[in-house]
């Protein structure tokens, strides 16, 4: 068994009034939902289908994704401010049409936060969270509790592509990525588990 054997693990945190009205959520720390409380626990549910190999749980130090852990049945072993979501900055609470009011062409992945962080800044991150999944996979499964964006910059950047291409993976809350490896080429297998969002 070594690296090419083991899993990185993605789950997005449950819902929330913010993710609920699609408002940026950084560094606020605001509470699940009722709804997101029922999704973090089908997550868990999920996850135990799985099999994981002494899996290693690495959390964001939100509030909501350290719940998610919880609710899901996780025993975190690490809480890293690298899983933290992108920092909105001066956009933290608003909506992309609210953005895009002042700035028609804006998206997260072109052009970044300001007062917060850029995408170069982002990409970066996800690399080095990324540098930390390799560094746990030769002997195991490795399992991230993070965000939309993050989770989605971490598949990006797992699959080599430029940060960008982000826009075009979909994270809902409380759904599971599974990034690992075929012939030795890092690939995306499964996006969107358990892929019944509670309403």
């Amino acid at each position: 068994m070594g690296v090419h054997n083991h899993r990185l693990l993605l789950l997005r945190h449950g819902e929330t009034e913010w993710s609920k009205s699609g408002q940026h959520t950084g560094r606020t720390d605001i509470e699940l939902t009722e709804a997101g409380r029922a999704q973090a626990k089908l997550a868990g549910q999920a996850l135990a289908q799985l099999n994981l190999d002494d899996p290693v749980v690495i959390s964001s130090p939100r509030k909501r994704s350290l719940v998610t852990a919880e609710l899901a049945g996780l025993a975190v072993d690490e809480v890293s401010p690298l899983l933290a979501e992108w920092d909105y900055g001066s956009y933290e609470g608003l909506t992309t049409p609210q953005i895009q009011e002042s700035e028609p062409d804006w998206l997260v992945w072109t052009h970044g936060c300001p007062g917060g962080e850029s995408v170069s800044q982002v990409s970066d991150r996800a690399d080095r969270a990324v540098a930390l999944a390799l560094g746990q996979m030769a002997s195991r499964d490795v399992l991230f509790v993070s965000h939309g964006h993050f989770s989605r910059a971490v598949i990006t950047r797992w699959v080599e592509l430029p940060l960008v291409e982000g826009s075009r993976f979909g994270m809902a809350t409380a759904s599971i990525a599974i990034c690992g490896f075929e012939h030795g080429v890092r690939q995306l297998c499964v996006l969107g588990l358990p892929g019944h969002p509670v309403n």
